[in-house]
């Protein structure tokens, strides 16, 4: 398994991640730091499990 990097941004109403070079979009949010990291995690499962490896680039 490819290791992805991981961006989380700070915005005034909670905050956004989302992964470097994954094909396609996954883009997550959450209230806290926390919740944003596990929600994109888990967006980024999702989309592996629905597009396959190949069709994601990792």
């Amino acid at each position: 398994m490819r290791t992805v990097k991981l961006i989380v941004e700070k915005h005034p109403d909670g905050y956004v991640a989302y992964p470097l070079g994954l094909k396609g979009v996954v883009v997550a949010e959450g209230d806290s730091y926390e919740e944003a990291l596990a929600d994109v995690r888990s967006a980024i499962r999702f989309h592996i499990e629905t597009f396959g490896r190949d069709a994601s680039g990792v």
